[in-house]
């Protein structure tokens, strides 16, 4: 399915062509998130989606697919337009989408994409096109939660560490690709976490970096210990189950994890890391993370440090909060955007500055999310019939939060802020904030990770 694009679409649209009016030539519709989790989103994930699906030409031998997958589904199959597709334009989406650059951070209820047909034939392929370009939702919902937890840490860490800067790009940690629903959505997602952090476990991110983005290493991570490489020792021999993970990596400058709670936390921590392997630890000049993974975060996170001060020691930073010698932790279970505040202000409340701890999130991060959670929408806002261009949106009296933009859209930034504005034919606005991403079949604006990143850190 993934090489055939006339598969993918909600069935009904097939039948969609034969339901607008003969003499339409035109259309175009627009993208927006009308509110929800948060009050602006962080685009991100266009240029992906359309290297995945929108650069491969369409040949004969997909339609003669297509017609027979979608008769055979009990629909009628626009034959005719999809060998124009083919034979007039080379395979080429007939399409002009205009969007703002990925990486722009917009407040929700402004337009940030539009989709134009440009063959007076196949205007009906702006709606067909809606079921793939719509799930751009996922990326930019997974990037907007992300750049919303880099805020909180941003300001936990500016009240509380000598360097915030240093310190926040490895201070949230992606743990989601086993918790995803594909390996698809642990790339898209997982590189979108990518843009506010540098931290993943996600390898199916790092391909998409390179792949799409230009990023030879989009993230980075460090040797960490899972339960199964402690349980395997036996509950008798932990210590060396830890001392061994010394061994391997423990090195001047080197950064380790060790989840230690696979029996007993506060054990582990008085006797096994506090008095038999403290001087190795100390010794070694590397820094052993502690990762607890189990109970409630907001209690185990602040008692932990208390823990690991009194075994290893700790020192006042510039802004009066302790800063541990030796170790750190890292809490990847039970951290969600309700969670993270909580656990911030617990550990300031201790007087541990936010730089002694990092986060590791994963269904939390990459999956527990929907359309809704930024209430994404793709609608038609004008046609053009008989050479006539006609502003169209929907106003359904039995819910208003539901009415649609109409007319010929556009967005421009103005007076410190976004604006849609309707634009007048013809010509684009020149304050256009809207970039043309793709038109005919070419992908164009083409960016790296790292423009996109210093896209949002800009605002």
């Amino acid at each position: 399915m993934e090489t055939n694009l006339l598969f993918d679409t909600d069935s009904y649209k097939t039948s969609h062509w034969l339901q607008y009016p003969p003499d339409l030539t035109a259309m175009g519709a627009y993208l927006e998130s009308r509110g929800g989790e948060n009050p602006a989103t962080l685009f991100f994930g266009l240029q992906m989606l359309l290297l995945q699906s929108f650069t491969t030409p369409i040949t004969q031998a997909d339609v003669e697919e297509a017609e027979e997958f979608w008769q055979s589904h009990g629909l009628p199959f626009n034959r005719p337009g999809w060998e124009r597709v083919v034979q007039v334009h080379g395979g080429r989406l007939p399409l002009l989408i205009r969007a703002v650059p990925d990486g722009s951070r917009v407040p929700t209820g402004q337009v940030l994409m539009t989709v134009e047909s440009t063959d007076p034939q196949l205007a009906w392929l702006v709606t067909w096109v809606e079921t793939q370009l719509l799930r751009i939702w996922y990326p930019t919902t997974v990037a907007t939660r992300s750049w919303q937890l880099r805020t909180v840490l941003a300001a936990a860490l500016e009240r509380s560490a000598d360097d915030p800067a240093v310190e926040l790009a490895f201070r949230l940690h992606d743990f989601g690709s086993r918790g995803v629903s594909s390996l698809q959505s642990a790339a898209i997602g997982g590189l979108a976490h990518l843009i506010a952090f540098r931290g993943s476990d996600t390898g199916a991110a790092l391909v998409a970096g390179r792949r799409h983005y230009d990023c030879p290493m989009a993230g980075f991570s460090i040797p960490a210990a899972e339960h199964s490489t402690v349980l395997a020792w036996g509950q008798k021999h932990e210590a060396q189950a830890y001392r061994n993970m010394l061994d391997h990596f423990a090195r001047p400058g080197a950064v380790l994890a060790v989840v230690s709670d696979s029996y007993d936390l506060w054990n582990a921590v008085d006797h096994l890391w506090g008095e038999q392997l403290r001087p190795q630890v100390i010794e070694a000049g590397a820094t052993v993370v502690i990762r607890p993974d189990s109970g409630d975060p907001v209690r185990i996170v602040p008692e932990l440090l208390r823990r690991l001060e009194a075994r290893f020691g700790s020192r006042m930073n510039g802004k009066g909060y302790r800063v541990l010698q030796h170790v750190r932790v890292i809490q990847g279970d039970g951290i969600t955007a309700q969670t993270l505040p909580l656990v911030l202000e617990a550990v300031l409340a201790a007087g541990f500055s936010a730089e002694n701890v990092a986060y590791g999130m994963g269904g939390g991060l990459l999956q527990q999310l929907n359309r809704d959670t930024q209430r994404f929408v793709y609608k038609a806002s004008w046609v053009e019939r008989s050479g006539q261009i006609l502003p169209v949106h929907k106003r359904p009296i039995t819910d208003p939060a539901k009415t649609s933009k109409a007319g010929v859209l556009d967005l421009i930034h103005t007076g410190g802020t976004y604006r849609t504005i309707v634009r007048p034919l013809p010509g684009i606005h020149p304050d256009s904030c809207l970039q043309t991403v793709y038109e005919n079949g070419e992908l164009l604006n083409r960016c790296s990770l790292d423009q996109v990143r210093e896209r949002a850190v800009l605002g």
